[in-house]
C-alpha cells in the first residue's frame, strides 16, 4: 500500500469508513495530525480520529487511514 505523500493538515475531509460507525460522514477540517491520529475541526467542535480505523476522501481521492500512519515529518520525506 502506498503512503500518502502529502500535507493533511489545513485540507478538508470526509469519512467515508471507519470502525466507529459514528464517524461515517463526518466533514471537517484537518487542523492537527500525530503519527496515529488526526484531528478534525468539524461544525460539532473537534474529533480526535484513529488514522488506522478510517477512510477518508480528501479532494475526490479515497485514502486508506493505514497510509497515513506514519509521523507527518516522515511521511512527507
Amino acid at each position: 500500500m502506498d503512503r500518502y505523500a502529502e500535507e493533511i493538515i489545513g485540507k478538508t475531509i470526509k469519512v467515508v469508513e471507519s470502525k466507529n460507525k459514528s464517524n461515517v460522514g463526518m466533514e471537517g477540517k484537518i487542523i492537527d495530525e500525530t503519527k496515529k491520529t488526526i484531528v478534525v475541526k468539524t461544525k460539532k467542535g473537534q474529533k480526535k480520529l484513529l488514522k488506522s480505523n478510517i477512510t477518508i476522501m480528501i479532494n475526490h481521492k479515497k485514502i486508506k487511514g493505514q497510509q497515513l500512519t506514519k509521523r507527518p515529518e516522515e511521511r512527507i520525506k
